[in-house]
């Protein structure tokens, strides 16, 4: 799976109403407003330090946990 298709499904959650996509604290994130890393920039630097993960399993696990129910 490609990283421009990575990028897009995490955007498409995050468009979604439907899904839970919170930002996330970093204190290495200094580049972002009160270092709160976006949704998808989390998901995307796990998969790049992870690289043995399997980006469609993650993302389907991913969007099994944030659906709102």
């Amino acid at each position: 799976m490609a990283e421009e298709e990575i990028i897009s499904q995490l955007e498409s959650y995050e468009a979604d109403p439907n899904m839970i996509t919170a930002s996330a604290y970093s204190p290495t994130a200094n580049e972002y407003e009160n270092n709160q890393m976006p949704f998808a920039e989390v998901h995307l630097a796990y998969l790049r330090k992870h690289k043995k993960v399997n980006p469609s399993q993650y993302l389907s696990n991913l969007k099994i946990m944030i659906t709102k129910r």
